[in-house]
């Protein structure tokens, strides 16, 4: 089981995440209640209450949580929570980048958020189209061009359609009805750069059982991370959070959005997906989708242990 951080480092990663949130006022409900959800469901410790441990600065955070991996999931967890401030301010940002410094951490969130509190939010989203360019190019589906053409692929879209012909129960059924409970045009019937990337992120959503809702979007990604704790997943979260979370730039489906996981729910799915992919086998991500889609989805999931949601009746979930 991944869990970002091993058990014994739970506790100074979430002293030293409190440490770095304590800024200006202190920090906000909605920081707190996304920390809990990943003390309480990622790590297993609801009795960690993230408004009464003891916060841990930069430099005694670095001493506890050594070594690449543990450093590497605080940060991320850092720029989860440094998304959730509202409004993002300078103290914020170069908090972060106080704990960045002393963990030996890096990243594009770094950057990112510094020019949105530095240059405004123009100058931010126009460097984080650039970075979701990239993004998006290492999520594109195992097997189609990294580059797709900015134009419609009637060939793609056939392969897509013809899932139709396989059985009710297949992965394949249950991708086709994905596009259609939620109207979306199938990949390769419209002129987009995105085509290749949907066909990879949507099968995730239905593997998942996850809805593309707003929260739905976070959680995905938040479930990608707690497979696989690797740069691309890693980046996947970042964007959902930039468009839906900090509302500093926009997806090909979404426009910019903010305080998503100011709502209680969506905080807690937030929790409850990293734990979810944390307990799966494999990341399916990025598997061969069309290799799978004649499988029944129940075989897929089992075949990468993947644990159904908590609450299937949510709004934010089809399991």
């Amino acid at each position: 089981m991944l869990r970002l951080v091993p058990p014994d480092l739970v506790e100074p990663v979430v002293q030293g995440l409190r440490g770095a949130i304590d800024v200006d006022p202190g920090p906000t409900v909605e920081q707190l209640a996304v920390l809990r959800a990943i003390a309480t469901h990622l790590w297993g410790r609801p009795d960690l209450d993230p408004g009464a441990v003891v916060p841990a600065g930069p430099e005694a955070t670095s001493a506890a949580v050594t070594g690449e991996a543990p450093r590497r999931g605080f940060h991320e967890m850092l720029f989860t929570l440094e998304a959730c401030r509202h409004p993002l301010t300078a103290a914020q940002v170069a908090r972060a980048e106080e704990y960045a410094r002393a963990l030996g951490a890096d990243g594009p969130d770094l950057e990112l958020f510094r020019t949105f509190v530095a240059d405004g939010r123009e100058r931010a989203s126009a460097d984080f189209a650039r970075f979701l360019a990239d993004s998006v190019a290492a999520r594109h589906e195992p097997g189609l061009a990294a580059y797709p053409p900015d134009a419609p692929e009637a060939e793609l879209a056939a392969r897509v359609r013809a899932f139709a012909e396989l059985p009710d129960d297949s992965l394949g059924r249950a991708y086709l009805a994905f596009y259609e409970r939620h109207h979306l045009a199938l990949p390769g019937e419209e002129a987009t750069s995105f085509n290749h990337f949907f066909v990879a992120h949507d099968m995730t959503h239905v593997i998942a059982g996850i809805e593309p809702t707003a929260a739905g979007e976070i959680a995905v990604s938040a479930m990608q991370l707690g497979m696989d704790d690797n740069s691309v997943n890693a980046g996947a979260l970042l964007a959902s959070l930039v468009v839906h979370e900090a509302g500093i730039g926009s997806s090909p489906t979404f426009g910019s959005e903010a305080f998503v996981l100011a709502d209680p729910v969506a905080a807690d799915l937030l929790g409850r997906s990293l734990a979810r992919g944390a307990q799966c086998t494999a990341d399916f991500s990025l598997a061969d989708h069309f290799a799978l889609a004649a499988l029944a989805i129940a075989e897929v999931r089992a075949e990468f242990g993947v644990p159904a949601p908590a609450d299937p009746h949510d709004g934010h979930h089809h399991w």
